[in-house]
This record gives structure tokens, sequence and C-alpha cells, in this order.
């Protein structure tokens, strides 16, 4: 039962993804917002659902340290794996995004995060602190897309002509009912099927004596970063490297803000030394190693792909090890 869970979710993840980034897409185009913005927030917290309910059951459960481990194993997973796999197949054109703010974002909520590791266990004044910064975050995005809003009414005739055509997949006349019943299956079915190959491969892992910290770091955490490799997989296919890029950014935000905000609020959340000495640093190395696709518009081709995924391959044995 445990592989026929695996394969069912995996099943799940890859329709869903591809759901949720079509209603993505044309929800932008709806409300005249980027995709980016939209990628940033629904597709981001929509992905991130399944960090956000492993981790509070895991401190239910008597597991705090899993929950810690999975957020910082999903957001290097993020990084190199999520945009690594994708750009396999597909090169993804992100010279043409901007998503300096966004990033930079990330990196200041990286630094906030490791700050509070040194600091001892997560609190509760530790989940308002992300919190905080979470609200800050969500208050750019939205005031940023208000401003693009406000450009796009007074030049809507470029806006129609251009950006739309060079969308793909992309459908201005989409209804709005179909819209919300994509993001709808795409944000139901991305946490089911990740909970299915998450129950699937603990239970496995479990049977070969594996511990805790390694399945929280490892299988939990790819278990759990599977839906951002969906969405994103989805839209390199598609061509749509702003939802790619923005979709892994959001979803390290939210990882390290909304998703520790909301754990350390329901208990206390221990840092294990190891943490503090390794797992943390990878974690911010893995986030600059996107300087160059942000600040240098250098395209995520299928060599970084290849770099991207062997550095990934190279962390997850150093952990087993």
């Amino acid at each position: 039962m445990d592989w026929l869970y695996v394969a069912l979710g995996l099943v799940i993840l890859l329709l869903a993804g591809d759901f949720l980034v079509k209603g993505a897409v044309n929800l932008s185009l709806r409300l005249g917002v980027p995709a980016l913005i939209v990628s940033l927030t629904i597709v981001a917290f929509g992905t991130s659902a399944p960090e956000l309910l492993i981790s509070i059951n895991a401190i239910l459960d008597g597991v705090a340290g899993l929950a810690l481990g999975n957020v910082v194993g999903s957001n290097t997973a993020n990084i190199l794996l999520v945009l690594g796999i994708p750009a396999l197949l597909a090169t993804m054109h992100t010279a043409d995004c901007d998503t300096r703010d966004s990033f930079l974002q990330m990196i200041a909520a990286t630094v906030l995060f490791i700050v509070l590791c040194f600091f001892g266990p997560f609190t509760w004044i530790s989940g308002l602190i992300l919190l905080a910064a979470l609200a800050a975050m969500l208050t750019h995005a939205a005031m940023s897309a208000r401003a693009h809003r406000a450009e796009a009414k007074a030049d809507a005739a470029d806006v129609l002509a251009g950006d739309i055509e060079d969308v793909e997949g992309a459908d201005p006349d989409m209804k709005g009912s179909q819209i919300a019943f994509y993001l709808i299956l795409g944000l139901v079915g991305l946490p089911l099927g990740a909970s299915l190959l998450v129950d699937g491969a603990v239970n496995i892992a479990t049977e070969f004596g594996i511990s805790e910290t390694v399945i929280g770091l490892t299988l939990v955490a790819v278990g759990t970063s599977l839906p951002e490799l969906a969405t994103t997989v989805m839209a390199a296919l598609r061509k749509q490297a702003d939802v790619a890029l923005g979709n892994v950014i959001g979803s390290n935000m939210f990882n390290l803000l909304g998703i520790m905000g909301v754990a350390s609020l329901v208990g206390p959340i221990p840092v294990d030394p190891q943490f503090l000495t390794f797992d943390l640093w990878v974690m911010l190395a893995a986030s600059l190693l996107l300087i160059p696709f942000v600040f240098m518009k250098v395209n995520i081709s299928r060599l970084w792909g290849v770099i991207l995924s062997a550095l990934y391959v190279a962390y997850i044995l150093v952990v087993l090890a």
C-alpha cells in the first residue's frame, strides 16, 4: 500500500500543478496583475500547504524537530532540485523576469530565520516576529500589484497586443468560474498528493531504519517540495519562467515566515546543533546561487539544471553520511 500511495501521490501532484499554473496565469490576466505577483502569493501559498500541515502535525505528535528540518530541507530542495530538474527539460528564460525585489526579501527572510535559530528554540515570540515579516512582505506585494494594475489601465492596448499573446496557455477570455475551478483543483490536489506521497515514503523509510532527522531533511523535505516541483515543471514547459521562479522564491519566503511563524505558535521548536553548523548555511548558499539569474540576466539553461541537480545530490549524500 505504501508504494501505491507514493505512485498515486505523484500523479495527483503533476495534475494539480498543471491546474494551479493555468489558474494563476489566467487570474493574473483577469486582474491585470503580473503572473510573478500571483506566483509569489496564491501559487506559493498553495504549494507550501504540505509543509504547513506536516510541521503542525510534527509538533502535535511530539517530534517538533521534524518541523525545522522540513522547512530547512524544503528550502534547499526548492532551489537546487525544483529549479534544477525543470531546467533539464527546458531552458527557463529568467533573464526576462524582474525578481530583484522578491529575491532580496527572500534573502532578508533567510537571514532573519538564521538569526532566530541562534537565539535558541522557536517560541511564540519568534512566531510573531516571523508573521510580522510575512505581513510586511504581503503588503509590499499588494502595493506592487496595485501599481501594476494602474499602469496596465494607462496602457491597456500594449498589454493586450503584447504580453498576453506571449503567454503560452493563457486565455484572456477564460471565464471566472473556470479560473476558480483550476485554482481550487490545484490548491486541494497539491497537499492531498503530497500527503499521500510523504506518508508512503516515511513508512518505507522507517522500515529500513532511517532516523527521523534524516527523514525530515531528505524524504519529507523532498516530498513536501514536490508541489513546487510539479508546478515549476509545468510552468517551464509552458514557457512561464516568471511563474516558475516566483513560485520558488515565494514558497521559500512563506516556508520561513509563514510556516515557521504559525508552527511556533503551536508549540516550541528546538534547534538541533547540526542546523547551526551545516544545514542553515547550505540553505543560505543555495539561495545566493540565484544571484546570476536575478541580477545578471542569466537564463537557467540545461547546464545550470545539471549543476543545481548535482549540488542537491551531493547535499543529500552528505546528510545520509
